[in-house]
């Protein structure tokens, strides 16, 4: 009679295939649900970069040009020019000082401009002398007469010398008092947000620097062609010949 000896190799061999099989058969409800966890994550993740606003990220949602926005406004215009009691006439600073207001006033009002001379105050001779010598200057650079108002004011008899102020109003550019603080910078920092004051020099400085206000609304109309220079930048063109320096 022959007896069947059973070898343990081939046994363990049987219980090492068993384990395998149950490693990749069995949990595929787990791979689907690890496949759809990668899938969120990513949309999720990219969905950080697609934000409109270049300047506005996940972690900064504000913007300092809403914060400090830059507005069109009338913004009245003046110089003081001091006057001294014993003054007789304008010195070269001061005409230098009223012909660049003047021109300042040409280049962005056609309303009135008025001289305002002190009334009462101890120099109010020599600052009603010096008024005629202010419209000639203001003439003389071009302000018409009759855009030129008279006035006074009244000023008191002791103290400072009071000046003679010229005003006028224009359409200006400007944004909002920079300087604000109304909270802690500390409140931002997990949130990791900009300051209230952030930008807000950026935005005074550009507003100051436009020369032409409307610039910000609309762009301005073509100038003019120069024909004669585009007649010979197309003529070298057409003989092979640099039109760089030409």
């Amino acid at each position: 009679m022959k007896t069947h000896q059973t070898n343990p190799g081939n046994s363990e061999s049987r219980n090492t295939m068993a384990v395998k099989r149950s490693i990749f058969a069995a949990p595929r409800f787990a791979r689907t649900a690890l496949a759809a966890t990668i899938l969120g994550a990513t949309i999720a993740l990219s969905g950080c970069g697609t934000n409109r606003d270049d300047l506005t990220t996940g972690s900064i949602p504000d913007d300092y040009r809403t914060r400090h926005p830059i507005t069109l406004t009338e913004v009245e215009h003046t110089l003081d020019i001091p006057i001294a009691s014993g003054d007789r006439q304008l010195t070269v600073g001061l005409s230098d000082s009223v012909a660049g207001f003047a021109a300042d006033y040409l280049s962005s009002s056609s309303g009135s401009l008025q001289i305002l001379v002190p009334h009462g105050s101890p120099n109010a001779a020599a600052a009603s002398n010096m008024r005629k010598q202010i419209r000639q200057v203001l003439v003389g650079r071009g302000v018409p007469g009759p855009r030129i108002i008279e006035t006074s004011y009244q000023a008191g008899p002791e103290g400072d010398a009071a000046p003679v102020r010229l005003s006028y109003v224009a359409i200006t550019a400007v944004t909002n008092p920079c300087g604000q603080w109304p909270e802690d910078l500390q409140d931002n920092t997990f949130s990791n947000k900009n300051w209230q004051n952030f930008g807000c020099a950026t935005q005074a400085n550009l507003a100051a620097q436009v020369a032409n206000p409307m610039d910000l609304v609309t762009p301005r109309a073509q100038a003019p062609i120069d024909a004669t220079r585009r007649s010979t930048v197309i003529g070298l063109y057409r003989s092979g010949k640099s039109t760089s320096s030409n």
